[in-house]
């Protein structure tokens, strides 16, 4: 959507309400409603379709998601801490609710990456906990041209995966497996280089390009998680504390450019500052379902106060 700046705040999602779509308010007439729309057309024009006032439960979602994810992932690969609650469902990210998560499109660092998302609010947070969205053209756009040129190179991202004991996540819940075998099988077609150390530990290193081209339309993406996975972006005190403890070729996750010099701090923070400020914020009500491209728009989280449990599942 490369008019998202013209329209400011204006963007928002598809709506689909019972009063919009004539039907009654519960999970099966809504059912009944999708079975019949075309998903694929309403993401293709809208990039998110927001779900709301249909009495949605963790038990009803069942019924539900299958007609908008035609074929539920695993989170493999994934880099955040998650539990999953069912076949192919997960917690969103469960990361201190003070902070803010900046915005990125889901797997983007990896070489295979879903091209849906969809969120379920089990229970929205007191205050805060939105979900703001942003489209990856404008992201770039936004961007100054000589960091857009910096980043035209690419990047190298690096996991550091414990072997069950230590900081961040084991390549076992990485995974979702014990077996080394099966992990060596899921990164050879990836291009993904891994070496296992002597203590059971992963190390991985992937080079992946900044921005991707839109395979229908060709238009180019911001499509990375550069300030993410750069220290830089987790503060000063934060920096200093995993210093001291953590030696800096056992983090659990590292960025620099492709050729491996390093990305300066200043510009992580500016393409995260930048994603955030432009974003436009999914305010949760409870029993919301959202669906989201996940090639054209990025996402995060606003940080909240309260309990908040939203689950997140994805599908190619």
């Amino acid at each position: 959507m490369s008019n998202w700046h013209h329209r400011g705040q204006s963007w928002a999602p598809e709506l689909i309400t019972p009063e919009s779509a004539g039907i009654a308010a519960d999970p099966r007439a809504l059912a009944g409603h999708l079975a019949s729309a075309d998903v694929r057309e309403i993401l293709d024009r809208h990039q998110a379709l927001l779900i709301r006032g249909f009495d949605v439960t963790e038990a009803s979602l069942a019924g539900v998601m299958p007609l908008l994810l035609p074929e539920r992932l695993a989170y493999i690969h994934g880099n955040t801490p998650r539990t999953k609650v069912g076949e192919n469902v997960y917690t969103s990210t469960e990361y201190p609710p003070e902070y803010a998560i900046s915005m990125h499109s889901e797997l983007s660092y990896a070489p295979a990456w879903p091209a849906r998302l969809l969120f379920f609010c089990v229970q929205p947070s007191a205050t805060g906990g939105a979900t703001p969205l942003l489209d990856n053209a404008a992201w770039l756009a936004a961007l100054d041209e000589p960091l857009r040129r910096e980043f035209s190179g690419g990047l190298c991202y690096r996991q550091y995966l414990h072997g069950g004991r230590g900081f961040g996540k084991s390549w076992q819940a990485t995974f979702e497996t014990d077996d080394r075998a099966q992990v060596e099988k899921i990164l050879a077609p990836t291009g993904t280089q891994w070496e296992w150390t002597a203590g059971n530990a992963l190390r991985t290193r992937t080079v992946r390009p900044a921005t991707i081209r839109h395979p229908a339309t060709g238009e180019e993406l911001w499509f990375n998680q550069a300030d993410q996975w750069h220290p830089a972006t987790l503060g000063e005190d934060t920096m200093r504390e995993l210093a001291s403890i953590v030696p800096a070729d056992e983090l659990p996750q590292s960025v620099t450019f492709a050729d491996g010099s390093p990305i300066p701090a200043e510009y992580v923070t500016r393409i995260r500052d930048t994603g955030l400020e432009l974003a436009h914020d999914i305010a949760w009500q409870q029993g919301d379902v959202l669906l989201v491209d996940n090639l054209t728009l990025a996402h995060g989280r606003r940080p909240y106060s309260g309990a908040r449990r939203v689950l997140v599942a994805m599908s190619h």
